[in-house]
């Protein structure tokens, strides 16, 4: 299969397999079952390309499909595996949470057809943002993962959940708004250069022309992008749809929100910042990331102290880890975008693991408040673990992963001679971290309540968390060389895109920056 086929495959099968998920609720008896098969097929075979898809690029470089429209980087297929590897499991957690919420008759087997038919959509909505070259097709997709999670979103048709759906509908449309403003504005600058239409709403052909593009249009276009899928993002102060859609979704689909999408919306900003610092310097957009990346970590900060719904204080985690990543490409140079990239990869596999182990707490406690889960050490030991381990990753405990790359933001900060900023960053970070621990002592300790019987849910929403967990400690010990490569590629591709300069650096030279610092 050549590389082409493979990537026109990784879009097609979670399409087609979704409706294939939607049809099967008209199979009569065998549709429980088909939909399961279909679902478990869909994330299986999107692994599979989504791995087959980064040896490729680790081979090649990149490669184009579907007429150039399609396109596969180092940069993108970061965020393809992320994708690939959270949605599969996630998707597998997905099936032993429902298999709980079928019991209980919060769902039905049609529901069930509609959340798989759903789920497996979104899945193909976010590999449409992270594979296109055409930049009106990206604003298309990242349009489209609103439409495909916010019927997901209020599944359950609860009040509290319809409305949340209603809130992420409406703020996320109008601020994606601005971003085909900004996607508009890049597009006709570079129709005026090119005077090629297929051409001009290419981003490799783009990039190409970027000496040749206004600056004027360019600086406008990027402030439209940066708040438009900012909003999409959660970058404070556009964020206001996240903590309730995070919070009444299903905790799989929470997952997928947080670890998944926020990156999505991300990596398009990460596209036209690579315009930007082309043709402005990368000071201007630099400037941006910092100031909206500085106040998103703060403000999340003390909302997640004051928290007392698990699923609300880990949405608002969600916000303060987006800020981190956006901050270090305020930092800039080759060590501070590593570090934000490797940021979004550990955020992706902790806030996966921290939602499905709150899906798993409000199995059992029917309640997300923090003031009525106690003695989780007592009632699922397992799920306890679990929490435990996602609660310090969050908060940047070593050797986990995340203490890696906040490390990395720090010291590219420190080396990048943002002083003061890195201390006050570090001092939100302080506030984060009572704020955990303020969560693991209240529910993993004290007596359980009586009416609460011991017993994990089942095996299908122990395993997939479980493998999180691995994950988490296994990037927080050694980062494999094929990520290092992948890593130091999108690095470059973020400050030159595909002009050809590389700038190769190992784990030593990232570390360089608090070298220079302390001296």
């Amino acid at each position: 299969m050549t590389d082409t086929m493979v990537l026109t495959w990784l879009l097609f099968v979670p399409l087609i397999l979704s409706l294939m998920a939607f049809a099967a609720r008209w199979l009569g008896g065998l549709s429980r079952f088909l939909v399961l098969a279909f679902h478990l097929g869909s994330v299986t075979l999107t692994l599979i390309l989504s791995l087959f898809t980064a040896e490729a690029v680790l081979e090649e470089g990149h490669f184009f499909g579907l007429g150039n429209w399609l396109y596969v980087d180092a940069l993108g297929v970061i965020f393809l595996l992320i994708i690939g590897v959270v949605g599969f499991l996630v998707g597998i957690y997905s099936i032993g949470y429902t298999r709980h919420d079928l019991q209980t008759g919060e769902i039905d087997t049609h529901k069930l057809s509609t959340y798989y038919g759903l789920f497996n959509l979104f899945l193909f909505t976010m590999l449409l943002v992270v594979t296109a070259n055409n930049i009106i097709m990206m604003w298309v997709a990242v349009e489209a993962t609103t439409l495909g999670s916010a019927f997901l979103v209020g599944i359950y048709g609860h009040r509290a959940s319809l409305e949340a759906a209603w809130k992420y509908i409406m703020i996320c449309t109008v601020g994606v708004a601005f971003g085909l403003y900004g996607t508009v504005l890049v597009y006709s600058d570079a129709f005026n250069v090119m005077q090629v239409p297929g051409n001009a709403v290419l981003w490799t052909e783009i990039i190409k022309n970027t000496e040749l593009l206004d600056p004027t249009l360019i600086k406008m276009a990027f402030v439209f992008v940066l708040v438009g899928f900012g909003t999409k993002a959660g970058l404070f102060p556009m964020h206001s749809w996240l903590p309730d859609a995070h919070s009444e979704a299903p905790s799989p689909i929470s997952a997928l929100l947080s670890g998944v999408l926020l990156n999505c919306a991300l990596l398009v900003i990460f596209r036209f910042s690579t315009i930007s610092n082309l043709v402005l310097g990368p000071s201007f957009a630099q400037t941006l990331f910092l100031i909206f990346g500085t106040i998103s970590v703060a403000v999340a900060a003390f909302f997640i102290y004051v928290q007392r719904d698990i699923k609300r204080l880990l949405a608002y985690s969600s916000v303060e880890n987006v800020g981190l990543i956006v901050m270090a490409f305020g930092i800039g140079g080759s060590a501070g975008i590593f570090a934000g990239l490797l940021q979004a990869i550990n955020h992706s596999l902790v806030k996966s693991l921290m939602f499905c182990t709150s899906g798993n707490i409000l199995i059992k406690y029917r309640s997300r408040s923090l003031d009525q889960v106690r003695g989780m050490l007592q009632v699922i030991p397992y799920s306890s673990a679990l929490l435990m381990v996602g609660a310090l990753a969050l908060v940047g405990t070593p050797p986990l992963n995340i203490f890696l790359s906040k490390f990395f933001i720090i010291t590219s900060g420190f080396g990048a001679g943002h002083f003061w900023l890195m201390a006050l960053c570090l001092l939100f970070l302080v506030v984060i971290f009572a704020a955990f621990f303020r969560v693991i002592a209240s529910t993993l300790l004290g007596e359980r309540p009586d009416s609460i019987t011991r017993g994990e849910a089942n095996w299908l929403t122990l395993l997939p968390g479980a493998a999180l967990a691995i994950l988490i400690v296994a990037l927080g010990l050694y980062i494999p060389s094929e990520l290092m490569s992948l890593l130091n590629g999108a690095s470059d591709l973020a400050l030159y895109g595909n002009t050809g300069q590389q700038v190769t650096m190992s784990m030593k030279d990232y570390l360089s920056p608090l070298a220079q610092f302390l001296r």
